[in-house]
């Protein structure tokens, strides 16, 4: 018992020790300081390890299921729907007459009367609003068709729309016609007329081209004024948009029913539309829901086992895991394809940017056994559940990340691993910080006396500065017409914005008594990218995370060098990263086209951002 006093009180002396509290205070924060001093290196190392083996393990994570509904008046899937084969009939005539406008090479503008007719037929209210982009690579036009069902039984504040693009998302919109898809609206639209449940407008949009109608169509339904579009004023408005379904049924008949939820600049819809749908398609339509168009491996005809020898022992559940983990990470690399470049996945993408909650049911195309009955089904009943509500969806999640139809992660399961990167740059930053302010001097008996030495922060600073300003022309450069529709003109481009840099070269050489220029620089570039991949995680994790993984390990290596040939190579290497983006033509129009058609922030982002950052890393290494 005299032992455990003993070690109680031997306790207590150490958490509570004697004397002034003030100077034990500042003794215990000296302690502690030294030790993350002396151990940083290993703290940064584990940081670097713990952010990206937690990336590589999201597919793995532990994930809440998408069957909890956290908006009760949702409601979905418990209505008797009405659509049934009479109104397959009426797809299929529709479809005939779409496919004789294909087959005739009709234009837009005989496509988009032919629409408004048939919806005027129907006794809807309908119009067209033709439109034309003009941009650096060319212009785009096209008539957008659309109507509107006003509700029975309110005011017709509120609407929803059901969309279809003339041009599927096959593709990415490489031609592939949607003409189902607008069918299933045409028909749609005639079985809707005939019921008095509806408590919000309906509103049907035929949008031609891609995703460049639907932007003409949304920017004038929410007047927002765009410098390089020239479109009609629509002649029919309704109430404020809250909820949109998007159709896309490019095949004669499909197996699963795909989600695309991506929106402009990484936004999301909220996730009880989601599960809504799955809930409905699987219990009302009878047809399975499936991430993007990634089959699940148990639908699929051949399994990993099958592709190795059968003389190989593996047990069946490590195959499982494999194949599991692989189909997982295979929907977490493609929604951050669409997230992080902020291109969305679909046309329902360009509605998130006026707060509306939408996404794609995309048929993936298959011999059987779904057709017209089946996504008329659905549909029904998703419209129906979106007609419940009475204020916006806000209940759930707008911040999470799907890793199948069936399970997501929420934002404390991924945000992390970005965070934990970007928190290793700074530890780094600041070490340099520190070390660049502060000279040790020897004395006659041996003691080491620190004192302080001046910093050349305006020199780095102009330095920063000038990167940026270089990213700048850079952007200005490659969005004019004698750049964008030229591959050369893209890799001169790269080429001056690497040489550029060289002109540091020229600053003049720190004093002997301050710290060096590269020490500085390369310490508030760190801080700098770290500060930008933070602000950047919560907005959009994707980017953040792709940034941390470019970034994060590079600017932490930037060292000078003695020796020219190598400080040029690690210049070279460091531009290559920086700017070799350019010399991918086809990607550059790209973010060209989506930028100045769709207000994507990709391009601005890499040209201002993420290329001025590694190229201070690049200057890091070739001053001396």
């Amino acid at each position: 018992m005299d032992v455990l006093r003993g070690k109680i009180r031997a306790l207590k002396q150490r958490l509570r020790p004697d004397g002034d509290v003030t100077v034990v205070r500042l003794q215990r924060r000296a302690k502690m300081t030294a030790m993350v001093q002396r151990r940083l290196p290993l703290l940064k190392f584990a940081l670097f390890t713990i952010g990206y083996l937690w990336m590589l393990a999201l597919p793995l994570l532990p994930t809440g299921t998408t069957e909890k509904m956290d908006e009760n008046a949702l409601l979905p899937g418990q209505v008797h729907t009405h659509w049934n084969w009479a109104e397959v009939h009426i797809a299929d005539r529709y479809l005939e007459q779409l496919e004789a406008l294909r087959d005739n090479n009709a234009t837009s503008e005989q496509r988009s009367d032919y629409l408004v007719k048939e919806f005027a037929k129907l006794g809807l209210a309908a119009s067209a609003q033709p439109y034309k982009f003009s941009t650096v690579l060319g212009t785009s036009d096209g008539i957008n068709a659309y109507a509107i069902l006003s509700s029975p039984r309110t005011s017709g504040s509120e609407a929803i729309v059901i969309s279809a693009s003339w041009l599927s998302r096959t593709g990415e919109g490489d031609g592939t016609l949607n003409l189902r898809g607008v069918s299933t609206i045409l028909a749609f639209a005639a079985f809707v007329k005939r019921y008095s449940l509806w408590a919000k407008d309906l509103v049907f949009v035929i949008s031609d081209g891609y995703l460049e109608g639907m932007q003409a169509w949304l920017s004038a339904y929410h007047g927002v004024s765009q410098s390089n579009v020239q479109a009609a004023d629509l002649e029919l408005t309704s109430g404020v948009i809250w909820t949109a379904l998007n159709v896309d049924y490019p095949g004669h008949s499909f197996s699963h029913l795909g989600i695309y939820h991506e929106g402009l600049n990484g936004r999301l819809p909220n996730q009880d539309l989601l599960r809504a749908f799955r809930r409905i398609s699987r219990g009302t339509g009878g047809v399975p829901v499936i991430l993007y168009d990634h089959l699940d491996p148990k639908d699929a005809e051949s399994s990993l086992g099958d592709l190795l020898p059968k003389w190989i022992p593996i047990p069946s559940n490590i195959i499982h895991l494999v194949e599991k983990y692989c189909y997982f990470g295979h929907n977490v690399l493609q929604h951050a394809n669409y997230q992080a470049r902020g291109i969305g996945s679909g046309t329902h993408a360009l509605f998130h940017q006026y707060r509306i909650d939408a996404f794609t049911m995309y048929a993936l195309p298959a011999t059987g056994p779904h057709g017209f009955h089946s996504i008329g089904r659905v549909l029904e009943s998703t419209l129906r559940t979106a007609n419940n509500l009475l204020e916006r969806l806000h209940a759930s999640f707008f911040f999470y990340l799907l890793t199948n139809a069936d399970y997501s992660l929420k934002i404390g399961n991924f945000l992390p691993s970005a965070i934990l990167v970007s928190v290793a740059m700074m530890f780094g930053g600041l070490r340099l910080w520190t070390d660049a302010g502060w000279i040790r001097l020897s004395e006659e008996k041996g003691a080491a006396r620190w004192v302080t030495r001046p910093r050349p922060v305006l020199q780095v600073l102009t330095i920063m500065t000038s990167t940026h300003l270089v990213g700048a022309a850079m952007f200005w450069t490659i969005n004019t017409s004698w750049v964008a529709n030229s591959a050369p003109g893209c890799m001169l481009v790269a080429l001056c914005a690497s040489a550029l840099p060289l002109l540091a070269l020229l600053a003049p050489l720190s004093r002997e008594d301050e710290a060096s220029v590269p020490s500085v620089l390369k310490s508030l570039n760190l801080c700098f990218a770290s500060t930008i991949i933070s602000a950047v995680a919560v907005l959009n994790f994707s980017l953040a995370a792709s940034m941390g993984v470019a970034l994060g390990i590079p600017l932490t290596l930037s060292a000078s060098h003695k020796h020219i040939p190598k400080r040029l190579a690690h210049y070279t290497c460091y531009m290559i990263l920086g700017t070799a983006w350019l010399c991918y033509h086809s990607g550059v129009t790209k973010m060209i086209w989506d930028w100045q058609v769709l207000g994507v922030w990709f391009c601005p982002f890499l040209c201002i951002i993420f290329s001025p950052l590694v190229m201070q890393a690049g200057i890091v290494c070739l001053l001396p």
